[in-house]
C-alpha cells in the first residue's frame, strides 16, 4: 500500500512539473512494416494527464497532431482519447534512415498539442523504428570472378566481395556458404574491428594452371533473421600465374577536410602505394573496395593508375558530413593492399533557414479567422525553423519583423508557438500581415521569411461614444416650450446594426426635457424657472443594436439664465456666537454667511451693522464680527444686535439677521464661602461622638463656570491636635478620632477653597470654630473665645479649654471607683444619650418624607430668607453678619518661619458692609434643588470656552448653553413642612418666608432645618457643570 501511495505522489508531482514546463518529450517504440490500426501507446496515461479533474476545464481534453501540410503522417492520435495508431502508410525502417550509418538508430519523430489553454503542452513524441527481416543480403554482383596464382600455397585466403544487408543486428550478413567447392577451395568469415563480415576463400590443395585454370562456384549468404533470407552469386575463379608480392600503401589511415564548396576536380588527397615486384606484376591497380557507399562512389574519383582522389560532384555536408573510401591497392596478385581515407566535409554557410508553418487554429484559404474577443496566450500555429548547416551557421532565431499583438513563444529550440501577447480589436486593426523571419548566425548571415495571414472578426465590443461627454447649456428662463436646445451626437466604431445607434434620456431626466429617439435633437417641452431650479444635471443614453446591445452616457449641464428678483439669504435668522470674557478688542468674535439665490451682481453681497452704537464691526465681504470692546462676563453676558446684507442689484434687495454673542467665563472670581456665614460662627460637638462622622460641612461656591467653579477643601491651618479633617470634593468635616477629656474646648480649623480654573487656580480661605462640650453653658463666652483665637497667630496652639459641670461630675464620677455605682452611672448616659438623639431622628425622616417644593421666581432674582423665630429669649450673634472671609498668603520656601510649614493668616474682621469676601446674589440664579442631577458630571470639559450647542431659546442669563438643560420648572428650593411654607402666594414663583422655632437670623440662601444628617441642595444655574451645595443648618442650644 505505501509503494503505491508513493508511486501514485511521484506521479502527481511528475505531472505538475511537466505541465509547469509546457513542452515534453515521449518516446515509443515501433516495429517497421507494422499493419494498420495497431495500437502504440495511450498519451492520457502515460503523460499522467487522467490526475487532471474533468470539471476544471472549460472544454473536454484534445489531442491534436500538428503536421505540415502535405506530409503524409505515419501515425495518428484519436482526439478524445490520445490513443496512437498505425496509419495505412508503409513504415520502411531502410527509407525512412536511408542515410544513417547501419549500426545506428531510426527515429520518427512528430509533435502533438494537448487542449484546451488551461492545460495546454506541446508533446514531442519519438518513435524508435525497430528492424524486421524485410532484406535479403545481397553480392554486388551476380557473378564474382576472382585471380588466383598457381603457386598460392596449401590454407592461402583470398578475399571476396562482401554481400550488403540494409537490416541491422542479427537481420544483417550472418553467415557465408561455398557451394560445389570440389574440395579444393574452402571458405572462411573473417569480422573485421568495424564489425563486418567478409568471406575468405581458401586454397586447400595445390593449384595447377596447366591441369584447369577456372574453377566455377557457388557463393551463398545468409542473414540471421527470422525467418532467415538469403542469396547466392557465382564464384569463378581463374587460377593466374605466380606474383608473390603485393602492394603496401605507404599510410594506412589518412583523414582529410575539404570544404562542402570545393569545386569539381579538387584534389582530396594522394595515395602511395609501392610494390617490390617489377614488370607486369608490379604495375599498381587501385580501386574502391565494395563497401564504399554508392555517395561516396558518386562524389568522389580515384585515378586508378595514381592513385588521386578529387572531387567528382558537388559535395553537400547537410546530405553526408562525412565519407569513408576503403582504397584497394593491388598488382594482380591475390591479395590487394588496403588504405582507409575518411574525408570529413566542412560546413559553409550555404543553406537558408527554413520556416514550417502548422496550425493549431484551422486556417480558411490559408487565412486564420480569429475572434477580437479571444484572450490572451491563444495558440494560433507551431512554427518550425531549420537550418541545414552546423553549428553557427545552423543556429537560427525567428521573430517577426514589425510590432504586432502577436509573440512567439519558444518551446523547443527550434520550434515557436504563436500566440496573441495583446487583445485584438477589430475596429483599430481588422487584419494582421505577419512577416515570420528566420536567419542563422553565420557570416554573412541567411536569412528566410513566410507570411501568416490573421483577419480579426468583429464582435460588438465598442459601446458608442459621444462627440461630447459633457454638454453644457444656457437657457434664459421663461423660455418657450418646445424650443430646439441642441443636437446631440455619438459615434460607434463597430460595423453593421452594431453601429446603429439610439438616443435616450436618462432615469435622472427631469419632466421638462425629450430627447428625439433617432435625431438626437434636445427640447424643453416646459417653461424654465431659475427661482425653482437654475441648473439641471442629467444624463442622455446612447444605445448601439447589437448584441448583446451596447451603451453609453453624456452630462448634460443646462443653466437657467437669472433675472434678480431674489433677496440674500441668511444660513441662519438668529446667530449666536461665544466668546470668551478675555477676547482682546478688535479679536474675532465669528463668521456670518448670507447668500443670494442670483447671479453676477444680483448676487454681491455688502454686510453692515445695524443700532449698536459702534460696539462691534462686521467686514462686509467676509462677514467676519470684531468687537470694539472688552468683555466682562460678571458686567453684561451676552449682546445682540441686528446685520444687514444687502446685494448689488440695480434694485438692490436687503434682508437682516439678528446677532446674540455670549461671554463664555474666565477664572477671574475667588470662591465665596456659604457656610461658615463668618469667621466668628462656631459649631457645637458632642464629645461623646464617634470617629468618622460629619460634624460640619463647609460651602463655597464660585461665580465663575464649568471648571473655573469646581472647588477642593484642605485644611490649611490650625487643628493641631490633628482631630479634624475634611473630605476634599464635599467639604464634610469629620472627627478623626474619639474625642478625650483634654480635647475639650473650642477647636480653630483653617479651611481653604481653592477652584480648578485653568491656567491659574484661585483660592480663599475661612476659619471654621468647633466647640467640644457636653453643652453650650454660655454663648457670649463662646463668641469671645472665637473672637480671641482669631486675633491669635494661625501657629500657635487655639484650641482653649472651658470647663463646664458635666466635666466636675465625670471627675467626680471616675474618683468614686464602686462596682455599682459604674454600672448606674454607664446606664443612665446610655438614656441621656439616646434621649437627646431621638428627636433629631426622627425630624430629619420627617423633613425627607414632608418637604415641598416650589418654584422660584428666576427674573425677580429675590433671595429666598428663612426665618428662625426664638423660642426662649437668648442673646445671639449679631443678624447682618456678612460673608467675611480670611484669605491666605502661603509662606515662601525660603521664609524662616516656614519650619513647619505653617501659614501666615491675614483675618480682617469687619461686620458691616465689607467687600472681601461678599457674595453676590443679584448676579447668580440662587436656585437649589436637593437631590438633582448633578450635570457637572455629564458636562465637564478641561477646556476654558467649552464648545457650545446654539439654541436660541436659551433664556439670556444662563451662565452657558449647554446640550441638556434641565426646563426651568424643574428647578425647585427646598422647604421643611414643619416650618408651615406658604404655597398660597398669588405669584406663582415667589416664595414665603419659612418660620423655623430656632433661630432669628435670616440667611442668603435657601436652608431648611438640620438634624444629625446632611440634605444636598444644588443650583439650578444653567451651565455646563452643576454646582453642588451642601448646607448644614444646627440649631443654637438653649442656654
Amino acid at each position: 500500500m505505501d509503494l503505491l501511495s508513493g508511486t501514485y505522489i511521484f506521479a502527481v508531482l511528475l505531472a505538475c512539473v511537466v505541465f509547469q514546463s509546457g513542452a515534453q518529450e515521449k518516446n515509443y517504440t515501433v516495429r517497421e512494416e507494422m499493419p494498420e490500426n495497431v495500437l502504440i501507446g495511450d498519451l492520457l496515461k502515460d503523460l499522467n494527464l487522467s490526475l487532471i479533474p474533468d470539471k476544471s476545464l472549460t472544454t473536454p481534453m484534445q489531442f491534436k497532431l500538428v503536421y505540415k501540410t502535405g506530409d503524409v503522417p505515419l501515425i495518428r492520435i484519436e482526439e478524445g482519447t490520445g490513443e496512437i495508431f498505425t496509419t495505412g502508410a508503409r513504415i520502411d525502417r531502410e527509407k525512412l534512415c536511408a542515410g544513417i550509418v547501419l549500426d545506428a538508430r531510426c527515429f520518427y519523430e512528430v509533435e502533438v498539442a494537448v487542449l484546451p489553454d488551461e492545460i495546454f503542452r506541446l508533446v514531442k513524441i519519438r518513435f524508435l523504428i525497430e528492424d524486421i527481416n524485410d532484406n535479403a543480403p545481397l553480392f554486388p554482383t551476380t557473378v564474382i570472378n576472382i585471380s588466383i596464382p598457381e603457386n598460392s600455397a596449401i590454407n592461402s585466403r583470398y578475399s571476396l566481395p562482401a554481400a550488403v544487408d540494409p537490416d541491422i543486428g542479427i537481420n544483417g550478413v550472418q553467415n557465408y556458404q561455398l557451394i560445389k567447392s570440389q574440395n579444393v577451395f574452402g571458405l572462411d568469415v573473417v569480422e573485421t574491428p568495424e564489425g563486418e563480415k567478409m568471406p575468405q576463400l581458401i586454397v586447400q590443395k595445390e593449384l595447377d594452371r596447366e591441369e584447369k585454370d577456372t574453377y566455377v562456384m557457388k557463393v551463398k549468404v545468409e542473414d540471421g533473421g527470422f525467418p532467415q533470407r538469403s542469396s547466392t552469386a557465382i564464384l569463378q575463379v581463374s587460377v593466374a600465374d605466380t606474383n608473390d608480392n603485393r602492394p603496401v600503401f605507404v599510410e594506412k589511415e589518412i583523414e582529410v577536410s575539404i570544404p562542402e564548396n570545393a569545386p569539381i576536380g579538387s584534389s582530396v588527397t594522394q595515395l602511395h602505394a609501392t610494390d617490390a615486384d617489377i614488370g607486369e606484376n608490379a604495375r599498381i591497380h587501385f580501386y574502391f573496395s565494395n563497401l564504399v557507399s554508392n555517395m561516396a562512389k558518386r562524389l568522389f574519383h580515384l585515378n586508378t593508375t595514381t592513385g588521386l582522389i578529387t572531387v567528382k560532384e558537388p559535395l553537400d555536408r547537410e546530405e553526408s558530413p562525412s565519407h569513408k573510401l576503403l582504397v584497394l591497392a593491388t598488382d594482380g596478385g591475390s591479395t590487394p593492399a588496403k588504405a582507409m581515407v575518411l574525408v570529413n566535409v566542412t560546413d559553409i554557410n550555404d543553406n537558408v533557414p527554413s520556416i514550417d508553418i502548422r496550425y493549431i487554429v484551422n486556417p480558411t484559404n490559408g487565412t486564420v479567422l480569429l475572434s477580437e474577443n479571444a484572450p490572451l496566450n491563444t495558440k494560433i500555429a507551431l512554427i518550425t525553423v531549420m537550418d541545414k548547416d552546423s553549428e553557427h551557421n545552423g543556429r537560427v532565431t525567428c521573430f517577426t519583423d514589425h510590432e504586432v499583438p502577436f509573440r512567439l513563444r519558444p518551446v523547443f529550440s527550434n520550434q515557436f508557438l504563436l500566440e496573441t501577447a495583446a487583445f485584438l480589436d477589430f475596429e483599430s486593426t481588422r487584419e494582421y500581415a505577419i512577416k515570420l523571419l528566420a536567419a542563422d548566425a553565420g557570416k554573412p548571415p541567411l536569412n528566410q521569411s513566410s507570411m501568416l495571414l490573421i483577419k480579426v472578426k468583429d464582435e460588438n465590443d465598442n459601446a458608442p461614444v459621444f462627440t461630447q461627454s459633457f454638454i453644457s447649456l444656457s437657457v434664459p428662463e421663461n423660455n418657450s416650450p418646445g424650443a430646439q436646445l441642441t443636437k446631440i451626437s455619438a459615434t460607434d466604431a463597430d460595423s453593421g446594426r452594431n453601429a446603429e445607434i439610439n438616443y435616450l434620456l436618462g432615469f435622472d431626466a427631469p419632466p421638462e426635457f425629450n430627447l428625439d429617439r433617432r435625431t438626437g435633437i434636445l427640447t424643453a417641452v416646459k417653461k424654465l424657472d431659475r427661482e425653482k431650479q437654475e441648473k439641471y444635471y442629467f444624463t442622455v443614453l446612447a444605445q448601439d443594436n447589437g448584441i448583446p446591445p451596447l451603451m453609453s452616457n453624456a452630462t448634460v449641464f443646462v443653466t437657467v439664465l437669472d433675472q434678480n428678483d431674489n433677496s440674500p439669504i441668511f444660513t441662519h435668522n438668529e446667530y449666536n456666537f461665544y466668546v470668551p470674557e478675555s477676547l482682546p478688542k478688535h479679536g474675532t468674535v465669528g463668521l456670518i454667511t448670507v447668500t443670494d439665490p442670483d447671479y453676477g451682481e444680483n448676487s454681491a453681497v455688502t454686510l453692515s451693522v445695524l443700532d449698536v452704537n459702534n460696539q462691534f464691526t462686521i467686514d462686509p465681504q467676509s462677514g467676519v464680527i470684531r468687537p470694539n470692546i472688552s468683555f466682562d462676563r460678571e458686567k453684561q453676558e451676552s449682546y445682540t444686535f441686528y446685520v444687514k446684507a444687502e446685494d448689488g442689484g440695480r434694485v438692490s434687495r436687503s434682508s437682516t439677521a439678528k446677532v446674540t454673542i455670549n461671554v463664555v467665563d474666565v477664572n477671574d472670581n475667588k470662591p465665596i464661602f456659604i457656610d461658615p456665614p463668618s469667621n466668628y460662627s462656631f459649631e457645637w460637638v458632642l464629645p461623646s461622638t464617634d470617629p468618622g462622622t460629619v460634624i460640619f460641612k463647609v460651602l463655597a461656591i464660585d461665580n465663575d463656570t464649568g471648571m473655573n467653579a469646581e472647588l477642593r477643601y484642605s485644611i490649611v491651618g490650625g487643628n493641631t491636635k490633628g482631630l479634624f479633617m475634611i473630605e476634599q470634593i464635599s467639604g464634610n468635616i469629620t472627627l478623626k478620632e474619639k474625642c478625650m477629656v483634654s480635647d475639650i474646648g473650642l477647636h480653630r480649623v483653617i479651611v481653604k477653597a481653592n477652584d480648578l480654573g485653568q491656567p491659574d487656580s484661585l483660592f480663599n480661605v475661612v476659619n471654621v470654630n468647633l466647640f467640644v462640650n457636653e453643652s453650650v453653658p454660655n454663648t457670649t463666652l463662646i463668641y469671645e473665645m472665637v473672637r480671641k483665637s482669631i486675633d491669635s497667630p494661625a501657629n500657635q496652639n487655639s484650641e482653649t479649654s472651658a470647663s463646664s459641670p458635666t466635666t466636675d461630675y465625670v471627675k467626680i464620677m471616675v474618683a468614686i471607683v464602686a462596682g455599682t455605682i459604674t454600672v448606674v452611672l454607664v446606664i443612665f448616659i446610655t438614656a441621656v444619650v439616646r434621649c437627646r438623639q431621638s428627636p433629631h431622628l426622627k425630624a430629619s425622616q420627617k423633613n425627607k418624607q414632608n418637604s415641598e417644593w416650589v418654584t422660584p421666581n428666576p427674573e425677580n432674582r429675590q433671595m429666598i430668607m428663612m426665618k428662625k423665630k426664638k423660642k426662649k429669649k437668648k442673646k445671639h450673634p449679631p443678624k447682618n453678619l456678612l460673608l467675611n472671609f480670611v484669605s491666605i498668603e502661603e509662606a515662601k520656601p525660603d521664609d524662616a518661619d516656614n519650619e513647619r510649614n505653617s501659614v501666615t493668616l491675614d483675618l480682617p474682621i469687619e461686620l458691616e458692609d465689607q467687600t472681601m469676601g461678599k457674595y453676590n446674589w443679584g448676579t447668580t440664579p440662587t436656585t437649589f434643588k436637593p437631590d438633582s442631577p448633578d450635570l457637572a458630571r455629564h458636562y465637564k470639559s478641561a477646556s476654558p470656552q467649552p464648545a457650545f450647542q446654539i439654541q436660541p431659546e436659551t433664556p439670556l442669563n444662563s451662565k452657558h448653553h449647554i446640550i441638556q438643560e434641565l426646563p426651568l420648572d424643574n428647578t425647585f428650593v427646598g422647604c421643611d413642612s414643619i416650618s408651615k411654607c406658604s404655597s398660597s402666594s398669588s405669584d406663582p414663583y415667589s416664595v414665603s418666608e419659612c418660620s423655623y422655632p430656632v433661630t432669628t437670623f435670616k440667611t442668603p440662601v435657601s436652608v431648611h432645618t438640620r438634624p444629625p444628617m446632611k440634605e444636598v441642595v444644588r443650583s439650578h444655574t444653567p451651565m455646563k457643570e452643576a454646582t453642588t451645595v451642601e448646607i448644614w443648618t444646627h440649631p443654637h442650644p438653649q442656654v
